[in-house]
């Protein structure tokens, strides 16, 4: 579709003050459950509470969706456990690279002395 400016500004203008109502209307509900943060169930009351209940499933299937993300992105490995190694060769491989870099820290400022 194609709009004029003064139609689009009017559309994102309109846009604006639907979210900020809502939003409103959602940390007043949070602020009554003494919650600090907005939370779905205070974006779905505050919905049905101006009357714009109709949203309320689009609204709970792209929470669901983003739950599901979240729940997935959680299960991936850390670098650790992709190693493969136990917690013990860790710390092992750990202390051998500080024993390497404290070696060759303390040899750096001696070598450089004695070729000048």
């Amino acid at each position: 579709m194609t709009f004029g400016k003064d139609t689009r500004d009017l559309l994102i203008e309109c846009c604006v003050e639907f979210l900020t109502l809502v939003s409103s209307e959602s940390n007043e509900i949070a602020e009554k459950d003494a919650k600090k943060t907005i939370g779905y169930e205070h974006v779905k009351q505050a919905l049905e509470d101006l009357g714009f209940g109709d949203m309320v499933p689009h609204i709970a299937k792209v929470a669901a969706e983003f739950k599901d993300t979240q729940a997935k992105r959680e299960r991936k490995q850390t670098k650790i456990e992709q190693s493969g190694m136990t917690e013990e060769e860790l710390v092992r491989v750990q202390q051998e690279l500080f024993r390497s870099a404290t070696e060759k820290f303390n040899a750096g400022p001696q070598e450089s002395t004695e070729g000048s």
